[in-house]
């Protein structure tokens, strides 16, 4: 599974605004969010769709965000663990 491409990425664009105003994370390229110098957050692509991985508890899990309400989720979970 390859890192989501740039094209991928527009199609994230509101999701990853929300997440880019979040203080807590620190984009450090595209789609790469980092917090308290840690890698976080990211996303990957292939035929199944477009996943999140993202790091909970010092453990990595990818969950698929191919809907609007799978995208809400993850924005309220990220945001639910930053807090």
């Amino acid at each position: 599974m390859k890192h989501a491409s740039i094209a991928t990425l527009h199609q994230l664009a509101e999701l990853l605004a929300e997440l880019r105003a979040l203080p807590a994370l620190k984009e450090k390229s595209a789609g790469a969010f980092y917090r308290n110098g840690s890698a976080f957050l990211h996303f990957h692509e292939d035929p199944a769709g477009i996943f999140a991985d993202v790091k909970v508890d010092g453990d990595w899990t990818r969950r698929p965000i191919a809907s609007e309400a799978a995208k809400r989720k993850l924005l309220a979970d990220v945001r639910r663990h930053l807090a």
